[in-house]
C-alpha cells in the first residue's frame, strides 16, 4: 500500500490510472477504522482494479469544536487494517493542501441538508459535500462507497453527484452492526464502559413495535438524550447522546 500525503502527487498518479482506463474505487474515511469501513473496502476491491482510501478528519463538517478535538485517532491500527485487506493507495492530506482557499468555496444543499442531522448541526453537510466533491475530483474515482448508517449523508452525496453531472457512481453499502446490534461507528470508541452496556438499547428500541412517543420515553428512561426521532421515507431515523457521544441509526419500517 502506498501512502500519499500530497494532493498534487495524488492527482498525477490518478491521471495515469485514468489514461490506463483502470477503474478506481474510493472510500473516504476520517480514520478510527472498524468493520463497517472494511466492508466498504472489500466491496471496492471486488469491483475495481484500484482501491483508494482516504483518512482526513475534516474540520469543516464539525459544528462543535469539542467534537472535533475529541474525535478518535488510531493511525497505527488503521494502517495495519488497510494493508491487511489489500488497499492500493491511502491519501492522508493536510488541511492546507485540501483547503487552499481556506474554505471560501463550498457545496450547499438547501433542503434535505436542513433536516435530521442537519437541523441541529448547522453547516455539517456543507462540509461533508465539499470534502467529498474534492476527494472525488482528486481521485477521479469510478465508484465511491458510503455506508447506509449515514443514510442522509449517502443521499445528499448521491444527489450532489447527479446534480453536478459527476461521472462517479455513488454506491451504498449495508450498515454493519456489532453483535449487540449497535451500529458500528468510530465514535463508539469514545463510549464509557457503562455507556457501551446501554448503547445497544438504541437499536433495540427503534427497531421495536413502539410508536415514536413510546420510543422517546424508553430511550430517555435508559439514559439517552434524544436529538431527534423521525419517520421519513419508510424509515425510522434517530440521533441520541450518551454522555458526550452522539450516536445515529436508522431502520427500515
Amino acid at each position: 500500500m502506498q501512502i500519499i500525503k500530497s494532493v498534487d502527487q495524488w492527482i498525477n498518479i490518478f491521471k495515469d490510472k485514468q489514461k490506463e482506463s483502470r477503474t478506481v474505487g474510493l472510500i473516504p474515511t476520517m480514520g478510527a477504522l472498524h468493520a463497517g469501513h472494511i466492508s466498504l473496502i472489500k466491496r471496492s476491491l471486488s469491483e475495481n482494479q484500484v482501491t483508494a482510501a482516504t483518512i482526513f478528519i475534516n474540520p469543516t463538517q464539525f459544528n462543535n469544536p469539542d467534537d472535533l478535538s475529541n474525535y478518535p485517532t488510531t493511525w497505527d491500527e488503521d494502517i495495519a487494517k488497510l494493508k491487511s485487506v489489500g488497499v492500493d493507495y491511502l491519501l492522508y492530506p493536510k488541511y492546507e493542501d485540501l483547503y487552499r482557499d481556506a474554505y471560501r468555496y463550498k457545496v450547499i444543499e438547501t433542503e434535505y441538508a436542513k433536516d435530521l442531522c442537519g437541523a441541529t448541526r448547522p453547516g455539517h453537510f456543507d462540509g461533508v459535500l465539499t470534502i467529498v466533491m474534492k476527494l472525488i475530483n482528486i481521485t477521479r474515482a469510478t465508484n465511491a462507497y458510503f455506508g447506509e448508517k449515514d443514510w442522509q449523508q449517502y443521499h445528499l452525496i448521491k444527489g450532489m453527484a447527479e446534480t453536478f453531472f459527476m461521472d462517479t457512481k455513488i454506491i451504498p453499502c449495508p450498515l454493519i452492526r456489532e453483535e449487540s446490534g449497535l451500529a458500528m461507528s468510530s465514535r463508539n470508541k469514545l463510549l464509557t464502559d457503562e455507556h457501551k452496556r446501554i448503547a445497544p438499547l438504541f437499536y433495540k428500541t427503534i427497531s421495536s413495535q413502539m410508536d415514536l412517543n413510546e420510543m422517546e420515553k424508553a430511550l430517555s428512561k435508559n439514559g439517552f438524550v434524544i436529538d431527534y426521532l423521525k419517520i421519513l421515507d419508510k424509515r425510522i431515523f434517530g440521533a441520541v447522546f450518551l454522555g458526550e457521544v452522539r450516536l445515529i441509526d436508522n431502520v427500515c419500517i
